[in-house]
């Protein structure tokens, strides 16, 4: 196997020889060998465990890649590929959300597409149920109501919150905008206009960046998985050839 230094593998990706070693020192790629002279040897592994953390944290983000590539290190594939997994599965329901409050502007708008942006919830939500569905905390959704973005109904008899159909439709455009980056106040506009039927040209263009964003992650994530695969594999071909 070749012997590689570190600043062969940080000129691949237009590192610094710092990084690399940081990135060893977190455990996003395998401990260097270390000969007689103290100087780190990497080796192809060690390329390949690079290549892949770098397309995974583009993917999935830095911390979420540093997961992935910490439970590969314990040897815990299967924890790895959940983690994969879980990753996608936000993809997807991003891509829902995103369908739905396109057909909610067209329900709104009267455009081609006019109807029910998803099903009438059998019952109204509680904010620990909402909070649950989204994966967030009750404190969020209290901070999103506060910002004038959800604006839920009060049971008389207890005073608690109940979110009906149409605030479980803003709150997971807000869920979606925010995780695109968006301010809490820009949110709340465009919620306002989904609420008043008003202008929609903001919302469109939001909905548009969103889209492309969602596509560049799902492409980012096909690398990601295309990188792991090769570590995989190489990880692999070097045990086999260590237990020859």
């Amino acid at each position: 196997m070749v012997n590689l230094r570190p600043s062969d593998l940080a000129r691949e990706h237009g590192l610094s020889t710092q990084a690399v070693r940081n990135y060893e020192r977190d455990g996003f790629i395998p401990p260097a060998e270390r000969p007689r002279s103290g100087y780190r040897v990497y080796t192809e592994v060690h390329a390949a465990a690079l290549r892949a953390f770098l397309a995974l944290a583009r993917a999935h983000g830095h911390a979420t890649g540093g997961e992935i590539m910490h439970a590969l290190g314990d040897g815990d594939l299967d924890g790895a590929l959940m983690i994969v997994d879980r990753g996608h599965e936000q993809l997807l329901r991003d891509r829902g959300t995103l369908e739905a409050v396109r057909a909610a502007v067209d329900r709104l708008t009267g455009g081609p597409e006019a109807a029910p942006a998803r099903p009438a919830d059998p019952v109204p939500y509680g904010i620990g149920e909402l909070a649950h569905r989204l994966r967030l905390t009750p404190a969020t959704l209290r901070n999103w109501e506060e910002a004038g973005i959800l604006s839920p109904e009060r049971d008389r008899a207890t005073g608690y919150r109940r979110f009906a159909a149409d605030d479980v439709r803003d709150a997971e455009l807000a869920h979606l905008l925010r995780r695109g980056g968006y301010p809490l106040d820009h949110i709340a506009a465009v919620v306002r206009q989904i609420r008043t039927a008003g202008g929609t040209e903001a919302l469109s263009s939001a909905l548009e960046d969103w889209r492309r964003r969602l596509s560049e992650r799902g492409l980012a994530m096909l690398e990601a998985a295309a990188r792991l695969s090769g570590y995989l594999d190489v990880l692999s071909t070097g045990k086999a050839d260590r237990a020859e």
